[in-house]
């Protein structure tokens, strides 16, 4: 990935505004532009538009919403902003979490009326660090679903989206303005597009192992569960351009990713009452905690996996997710009448594993400070799914301002670049467990939307 002078080059077609990227972010820009009556290219590297988004729960969180307002949840900008800087340490950038915040009612409710795109509020439990209800997703609850709805509106807006189109170069004036990219076809044709504004929507380095190793290596020989495209591009054209970078350090890990089957256990397991024990039978950390620090953990126990242990009342409430239900159906759901029987299905000592749900009956509070006395005690039957720790995207980036415009590391701004979603710091903080749940589409949605806008105030 390289950044070469503009000067004399000659670019085969032009639009107005450049997104690299397909997946929430870029097709929410590229519907704010649409709306603004602006033409704009989406440039997405793979056959069709997923990344990231389709591999997520499809979870966005929002405050002030209808949707809230409907079932009578009273939250508001500052109780969320609150919630995300208390994850953080506020270590988060104020000014970028208070806009995420700002902008998540409104836009999600845009979507909705002008691109048909229905939403519901996810109830029934709260994520870590949550004190309201404020999930919001698609009616089938997945990621696949939400790209699914998002590229139906896109096409319907008449977006034009190029697939097949790996951007390996940008070019650029002195002063760092972007006059155009240079793209590959999958039949190895080049081909290049001038434009007056760009917007980088292509996520951060989780599928770059060299940059996984190097910037965030304790959860390095975890699973990689994003995009293998994520190759950290805009992280490499930013420092060619002399951006500013921050947080490196700060990614999404998750500690209930189904092995072998590679499906995502919702975390409501876990927040419901769950306990997670490894091949010995014993409990290593509280797992009320975040799903994000909580994957380290589980790569440090033996062979890296540990079984989710719960019991009907808890399968029941998963039972509301496609993703659960997929690994039922795979097979990847134990369910057994006994310890006896849990235990010889997971190959674990059975002494060790009957004493460890003793304490969880008994105790109020462990000796990892999860607090037990207000979940319900697990009851047989019990059931069991084996899962990995796994890496699922980064949230350290190219910084910007409230305008989603890229920031010079020397002071300034870039004259026409903007970022978004992973592209963009995003608003965790410095450290894996500053992520909130939903960070991920958080930043998506809302600095997509944001950058949509201030592109279309930029060429004007």
């Amino acid at each position: 990935m390289r950044v070469s002078p503009s000067d004399g080059e000659v670019f085969e077609t032009e639009y107005p505004v450049v997104i690299i990227g397909g997946g929430a972010c870029g097709l929410t820009a590229a519907l704010t532009l649409r709306d603004a009556g602006l033409p704009a290219l989406v440039l997405e590297q793979d056959a069709a538009p997923a990344g990231s988004t389709a591999l997520s729960s499809g979870f966005i969180p929002a405050c002030g919403t209808r949707w809230q307002r409907a079932r009578d949840v009273d939250d508001n900008v500052e109780m969320m902003a609150g919630d995300i800087q208390g994850k953080a340490e506020n270590l988060a950038d104020p000014a970028i979490v208070d806009l995420c915040c700002e902008r998540s009612g409104p836009t999600l409710e845009w979507l909705a009326d002008s691109h048909n795109i229905p939403f519901v509020l996810v109830e029934g439990f709260l994520y870590t660090g949550q004190r309201r209800a404020r999930m919001h997703a698609v009616p089938e609850r997945t990621g696949a679903a939400l790209m699914a709805r998002l590229l139906g509106a896109a096409e319907t807006a008449g977006v034009d989206i190029l697939c097949g189109a790996e951007v390996r170069e940008l070019y650029a004036e002195p002063d760092g303005r972007i006059n155009g990219v240079g793209y590959t076809r999958p039949d190895g044709g080049e081909e290049r597009v001038g434009c007056r504004a760009l917007v980088l929507a292509c996520n951060g380095f989780g599928g770059n192992a060299e940059m996984v190793h190097r910037h965030i290596p304790e959860i390095a020989e975890a699973e990689y569960f994003g995009h293998a495209g994520n190759r950290g591009h805009a992280v490499q054209w930013g420092r060619a351009l002399g951006a500013e970078i921050k947080h490196l350090g700060a990614y999404q890990g998750h500690a209930s990713v189904a092995v072998p089957h590679g499906i995502l256990i919702t975390w409501a397991v876990m927040r419901e009452g769950g306990i997670q024990v490894n091949s010995n039978g014993k409990r290593f950390a509280d797992e009320s905690r975040g799903y994000s620090e909580h994957a380290v953990d589980v790569l440090r126990q033996p062979g890296g996996v540990v079984w989710n242990i719960y019991d009907t009342r808890i399968h029941e409430l998963a039972m509301e997710f496609e993703d659960y239900r997929q690994a039922e159906a795979t097979g990847a759901v134990k369910i057994t009448e006994d310890v006896a029987a849990l235990a010889g299905a997971l190959g674990v000592p059975e002494a060790t594993l009957s004493e460890t749900l003793a304490d969880v009956r008994s105790l109020a509070e462990d000796r990892f400070g999860r607090d037990l006395s207000a979940a319900t005690k697990l009851m047989p039957p019990y059931y069991a799914v084996k899962v990995g720790a796994a890496l699922f995207h980064t949230q350290g980036g190219l910084a910007i301002d409230t305008s989603a415009q890229v920031l010079r590391k020397e002071g300034g701004r870039l004259p026409n670049l903007f970022a978004g979603g992973g592209a963009a710091c995003g608003v965790s903080g410095p450290e894996v467990w500053g992520y909130s749940s939903g960070n991920g589409l958080l930043t998506a949605v809302m600095l997509g939307r944001v950058a949509g806008e201030s592109a279309a105030r930029l060429i004007s």
